[in-house]
Formats: C-alpha cells, structure tokens, sequence
C-alpha cells in the first residue's frame, strides 16, 4: 500500500483528481491539506469535504495557508465557478475539517510515512513554508508530483507561466529548490488528445455512476471557459493527467532531468518554469565563449510527452 499525501486549491478538475486518489486500490491518501489558490482556501476545504465523502472515505482535511508568500490572492471563479464545483450547489459535507494546521500536518506526515508520495494540485504555498520550518522532509518524500509550469510553451494565466506557479512564484521557486524529488506535469498535458473530448464525455456519461456524472457536472463551468480561452471543446483536467501520473508512472512516456527555476521578478514573464533544456544554465562561464563550463544540476523530472489513451483509462477505472 502506497502513502499518498495531496495538497490542493480543491476546485472542479483538484476534485476529480482527488477521487481517483481516494479510489485507487493500492493507494491510501493520508490527509488533504488545502491551500488558497482557485478558490479561497475555505471554499477549498468545502470542496475537499464533499468530494471526500462522495467516495465514501473519512479522509482528514486540513486548512493550510490563505494567501501566497507575497502576492496578493487571484481567484479562477470565472473558470471553475463561484463555488468552484460548476454553480451545482452541492451540500455542506457532513465531515468537517480537522483543527491542526495544513503547514504543520505535512511535516508530521511526511515525518510519520518515509517515502510517502506527496501530489501537489494548488500553488505551492503550503509546501514551501513546510520544507522552510522543516528542510529534513525533503529527502523523507519518494516523489513530489506536481502539477505546475508550462515547460517550454505558453501558460494559461499569463503567455508565459501557468496559474499555480504565477499565483505564488516565490513559493514555487523554494519548493523547487528544497531538494524535493519534483516531477513537474506541465499544463501543456492536459490540451490537444488530452482533453476529455465529446465521445469521451459520453462514455462517462453511459457509466452512469455516480462519480462519472459528478466527473463531468462539477466541470460545466469549466468546460465553457476553456473553450473561450483555447477554442477547444471539452474538459481539460491538468490536476487528475498529474494524479494519473502520481498513480501509474507509465502514463508518462516521456521525462527528463533538468535544472528548473522560477521567475519572481519579471512582471512580464512572472511565474515562468524556466527549463534548462539544452543544459546551458551555469553557475560560471567561460568569458569568451560564454559557454557553460560549470552547469547547474538537475533539480526536477519534466513530463514532456502523455500517453493520452492511458491518463483516460486511468481516470475510468475510477469512475467505473
């Protein structure tokens, strides 16, 4: 059995990535620890609570930082809702959150299960302050699958950073420089061949299940605004692509170690997961080549292909 830890911004696609990690055989989600981010972080918890129990699980849920590091909050109403779930007016859970604080609650996690995967859906916020009191959790963590950055392509909040990243950049930049064994799902995977296309969103539908419908209801805001910001139809899911990830490593057919970094000063390209592709990030030059000759080292795998056929059966499974 597999310890998982999952930390998020709980709005439509963080649900249904969270269901697939609640459904999973072989998978036990220890906790839940919300962050602000899409929505504010009470909403946020309101939406973990429901999902939570919608899956029959008593999962705890854990109320973490309400505002980034330094930045003021942005929130996505106009893309997942005012609510975040798609207007459905889903119920107050019945289970309410745990009194503990998320910051604290990861570093006890992460200190009580060595090796325990931690799957970041939210700006990182929660996890940057974690590993800042407590820098000994970095090597206890197996992986840190995180869904943020756009790795060499264009963002979605901004031409050049992804919204988790740009919320809080600062954050993003300790978290991927804490020594944490970070795979960066970039959301750039959740477009194209990855997007829950019309026939997909039928199969759902002709489950009919409880989760397939919640699957494809919680996100009828957003499948609308993703139209308007890509001109693509259907639902695009950068949160449950990286929990697929998290829980089947095959669903990634292409990675690669490289040096990231991230933009905090540039309003232009704030939030930018700056990839070193070509290796020619360097802590010192040659003067006259202006060649690398000390390079910095990898601190992140980056997914740069899915297999968009198996991410889809990996989120069926759950719903079946």
């Amino acid at each position: 059995m597999r310890s998982f830890l999952i930390d998020t911004d709980t709005a439509s696609d963080d649900a249904v990535a969270i269901l697939m990690a609640l459904r999973w055989p072989d998978v036990d989600v220890k906790a839940i620890t919300i962050v602000t981010g899409n929505m504010p972080v009470t909403q946020g918890v309101k939406n973990a609570l429901y999902t939570v129990e919608l899956c029959g699980k008593n999962t705890p849920v854990y109320i973490g930082a309400d505002k980034p590091l330094l930045r003021p909050n942005a929130f996505a109403e106009w893309f997942h809702g005012p609510d975040g779930m798609g207007n459905q007016n889903y119920p107050p859970a019945r289970q309410q959150p745990e009194p503990d604080h998320a910051v604290d609650v990861i570093i006890e996690t992460v200190k009580a299960n060595p090796g325990i995967v931690l799957v970041t859906l939210g700006p990182l916020t929660n996890i940057a302050l974690a590993v800042s009191r407590a820098p000994e959790i970095a090597p206890l963590v197996s992986r840190c699958v995180v869904m943020g950055g756009a790795a060499c392509t264009e963002g979605n909040v901004t031409p050049a950073a992804e919204y988790n990243i740009w919320i809080d950049p600062e954050a993003a930049k300790i978290a991927f420089h804490a020594g944490l064994p970070i795979e960066m799902v970039g959301w750039e995977h959740c477009r194209f061949d990855k997007v829950l296309n019309m026939d997909d969103i039928a199969y759902i539908r002709s489950l009919n299940t409880p989760l397939g419908h919640f699957t494809v209801d919680c996100n009828e805001t957003a499948i609308e605004a993703f139209y308007v910001q890509t001109g693509e139809r259907g639902i695009a899911l950068p949160d449950p692509v990286t929990m697929a990830i998290a829980l089947d490593p095959s669903v990634a057919t292409q990675t690669a170690r490289h040096y990231v970094d991230v933009e905090t000063i540039s309003e232009l390209t704030r939030g930018q997961t700056v990839v070193d592709r070509l290796n020619v990030a360097a802590n010192e030059r040659n003067r006259d080549t202006w060649a690398a000759l000390v390079q910095r080292p990898p601190n992140a795998s980056v997914v740069w292909e899915v297999d968009a056929a198996r991410w889809k059966e990996t989120l069926y499974q759950t719903l079946r």
